[in-house]
Formats: C-alpha cells, structure tokens, sequence
C-alpha cells in the first residue's frame, strides 16, 4: 500500500504553502519582540493618524500683507503719544491692589500732553484700513514659539493632536535663527506650518516680546484665529470655541485675569471712551491673553489699533494700561481697542482656576473656561504661566544648554523644586482628585506629546526618553511596546496604555 504524504494537487499544496508564509510575514512584522504583556491595553494615538485632511493655509500673500503693515507703520510713527516715554515704575506693594488715589496719582501725564496724544488717537482711528477682502480665509490655530518657547511649544502642539483637533496649525518665530532645524518639516506632517515675522516686517523694531502677539495675528494667513501661548496646552478638543453662540454672536472671546484694571485715569480720556480723566476701567476685571478667539474680518480695525497700543507699548501704553501693577504687556490692548471703537466682544464671565502642584499650595497654571458653556465652568485651557511642560526643563540631567532649549538645571536636580519629589518617586503632579471634580485629566496626554518630542522627533534625546518613559510607566500605567512593521515606518515604539 502507497503511504499518502499530501493530499492534493502540487498546484494545491504550493498554494497552501503561499498562505503559511504570507501568515508567517505577518506575524513577523506585527508581533512584539518580545512577550506581550497579558493586561488589556490600549495603543491607539492620534499622533500616528492621518493629518492629510488638514488642508494647511497655502501660501499667504505676503507681499499684500506686508504692504498693510507698510501704511500702517507710516501712520503709526506719524501720530505718536505724548511724551514718547512713560516710566515703568511697579507700585510699592504688589501684596493687595492699591488704591484709588496710588492709581490716580502713580503715573503723572500733563493735561497738555493727554490732550496731544487723544488728538493723535482720533487720527489714527479715522486712517485705519478697511478689511481687505481675498487675502486671508478660513479658521486655524495661532502659536507664537520660537528660542527657549520651542519647548513648550511642541508640548502644547502635541496636545493640540492628542485631544483631537484637526484644525490647521500656524507656528510663528521672529526669524529663521529662532527655529529648531528640521522642526517645521515634522510639523508639516501633523498639518501645521512655521511662519516667521522677519518675512513681513523688519523684526528690528521689536524690542519686547510682547509686541510679537499681536503681529501673528495681524499677519496669520486665517480669518478667523484662536490664539494660543506657547506654554498653553488645550485639555479638550480646542475646535469648539469656532461653534461657540458666543462667537458667532460676537466674533471675539477673552478670558479673565486674575485683578481689576489699574489703568491711569486718564487712559479712558486718551482712547476715548470719556471726555475727561475717568475711573470708569477700574470695576473692569483685566484679560489673560493666553488664548484669545478673534474674527479678523469684523474686528479688523480693532485688531489694527491693538497693533498701535502694542507698536508704542514698551514705551507708552503697556503703562498707561496697567501702570505699575500685575500684568504690564500686550494683554490688556485688546479689550482697549475693541472698547475704544465700541465693537461687541465675549469676555468669558466664568473666574479663571489656579491649577497646585499636588500636596501643596504652588499654582502651576491658570485654567480657563470652555465658551460654550455660559451656565457652568468647563475648563478647555490651561496656560501653564507658572511651571511650563517641557520634558528637558523636567528631566533633564546635566544637559548641556541649547539657544533653541535652554536648560540650566531641572526640575529633577533642584531639590528645592516643588515638583522634585514628584519626578524621582514617579508621581502625578496635579491632584488627580481635583481632576476628578473638573471632569479632565491631562496630565497623561501631555506626558504623551512630551515622550513623542524626546522619543520620535527632532528634540529626540535618548536619555530623556528613558527618563520620560519610565516616569510614565510608574505614574500612569503606560506600556511601551514595539512591532516590527511600527518601527519599519518609522514610528518607533508603540505608545499603550493599560486599562
């Protein structure tokens, strides 16, 4: 009797063998390489989606754009306040707000002078340019990065992802020196694009950077704009603001500060909004302009004459605005014009939270209000003012410093840091309690973006990524797990969460 082997035709058995060896490929390519971890896990990461749909500003019309700054500069310089400079002098005490007669009394101007510089305010108002129609379009996200900013930036940028924007992203620095080499053609993947202001404007001019804000937005390619700080990282999806009633109502949102105006009386009189020294600011709550919503096409000409606020603030008007008191810069310019040309606005009536390190009573960012929710606060914000996300300025040890990312000593080796404890023993750094009643929890997903940077990018750093990864690993229950086919297309280790 014929033992039978295979039964089949040859063209059969060889078939068979095809679909073992593609079976086999596929193992090969999509196992770990080492023994999966038996705990359900999560892998998803919106870093590793498609950004293809994000249809990226094209490229601006910059010479139009430049020839607008143009006629307003010859405006700006002809019709300069009186005196050309006003000392920053802060107040004795920063402890409590001062009074009214420190406010009245802290910042002499001459009636002469007042006079001089309301006529020149007048005159710059009538000259201001109509909107121009077909040079920008569309809604996007604003950032201002640049020098040691980069770091925090490209934390925030990746949360922008993380918490599912797919709103266009415009990254603005002063000049190509400022720029992290190789950075803005990564940015590019996630639909985001560097511009620079050197490409509009002589940046020669700028001697602070407060003035830099209100360029990108007086230059971003958008017509509608959110703008946020570099060291703002959004803990929801951002997008909503655009859906908001309130802007669609109004086309411009701000959000609190945390104190009353202490403007000088007589900057009612200077922008018009009383015929004489007034103390009707001082009831008003001041702006935290970490984010900002701004419809350029009906609020063209308020933005215009923010732009003369902030193109005289260093030396005028950052100091009538808020004299020596909390907040000197750029903030308060805004609701100034958007007041002074009596265009409606939202200010978000919600107070802003004090986000503390966990155990104690150090603040490390203010969290501002979601729009859309006029009844409840949500929070949809944190500008992190206090303690910045930047994986280097955490983790770092005896870095050597960098002008993109300077970094002098971390948080880790500095003892007296309220944060050191919690980077060497793994901890969470906010209170997940207080998370728990704000219905978020970031912290994990800024620990993402932040191993994404110093793990899979420019900024990679093999040190700082074991550190990253093993702080996560403790504190948030992460699990990195590496595939062939993830790494072969150039992702590195896949990102798991365990559930």
């Amino acid at each position: 009797m014929r033992r039978v082997l295979f039964k089949g035709s040859p063209r059969r058995i060889v078939s068979a063998l095809g679909w073992l060896g593609l079976l086999y490929l596929a193992w090969w390519f999509l196992a770990p390489p080492s023994p999966a971890s038996s705990r359900s896990l999560d892998c998803k990461s919106s870093r590793h989606r498609s950004f293809n749909q994000v249809t990226l500003s094209g490229t601006p019309d910059t010479k139009s754009i430049s020839q607008i700054w143009l006629s307003l500069e010859t405006t700006f310089k002809a019709y300069a306040p009186v005196p050309k400079s006003l000392p920053h002098e802060p107040f004795t005490s920063q402890a409590d707000f001062p009074p009214i007669e420190a406010i009245k009394n802290h910042t002499y101007i001459s009636k002469e002078d007042g006079r001089t510089t309301r006529d020149r305010h007048v005159t710059v108002v009538n000259e201001l340019p109509e909107y121009p129609a077909d040079i920008f379009n569309g809604r996007g996200i604003v950032m201002l990065a640049g020098g040691r900013y980069n770091g925090y930036a490209a934390t925030g940028l990746g949360m922008i992802r993380e918490t599912g924007s797919s709103l266009p992203v415009e990254v603005w620095m002063k000049d190509e020196p400022e720029e992290k080499k190789g950075w803005c053609k990564e940015l590019e993947k996630e639909g985001m694009i560097c511009r620079r202001l050197s490409d509009y404007i002589d940046v020669e001019f700028l001697k602070h950077g407060y003035q830099f804000k209100i360029l990108t937005m007086l230059f971003s390619s958008f017509e509608q704009i959110l703008f946020l700080d570099a060291d703002n990282v959004p803990v929801r999806n951002p997008d909503i603001v655009f859906e908001s009633k309130r802007f669609i109502d109004t086309g411009a949102i701000l959000w609190p500060d945390y104190w009353k105006h202490s403007g000088t009386p007589i900057l009612p009189f200077v922008v018009g909004l009383a015929d004489e020294a007034s103390e009707i600011l001082r009831t008003e709550q001041t702006v935290e302009s970490g984010q900002i919503v701004w419809d350029k096409k009906r609020h063209w000409k308020s933005l215009c004459l923010a732009t003369y606020y902030n193109y005289y603030g260093p030396q005028y008007y950052y100091t009538l605005i808020t004299q020596g008191w909390a907040g000197w810069g750029d903030k308060d310019t805004f609701p100034t014009a958007l007041k002074s040309l009596h265009e409606e606005y939202y200010m978000i009536p919600h107070k802003l939270e004090t986000l503390f390190v966990n155990g104690t009573i150090e603040g490390i960012g203010m969290l501002q209000a979601d729009p859309s929710n006029q009844e409840e606060y949500e929070p949809l914000f944190l500008h992190s003012n206090i303690i910045k996300w930047n994986p280097r300025e955490f983790l770092c040890v005896g870095c050597a410093s960098d002008k993109h990312d300077p970094v002098k000593a971390s948080f880790l080796e500095r003892e007296e840091s309220s944060i050191n404890r919690h980077l060497k023993e793994h901890r969470r750094i906010f209170n997940i309690e207080d998370m728990q009643k704000l219905n978020i929890d970031p912290e994990p997903l800024i620990w993402k973006s932040m191993e994404h940077n110093v793990c899979k990018s420019v900024w990679a750093n093999a040190d700082l990524c074991i550190r990253t990864r093993e702080h996560m690993s403790n504190a948030f229950g992460y699990e990195f797990r590496s595939s062939r086919a993830f790494s072969l297309f150039g992702y590195g280790d896949q990102i798991c969460i365990s559930k």
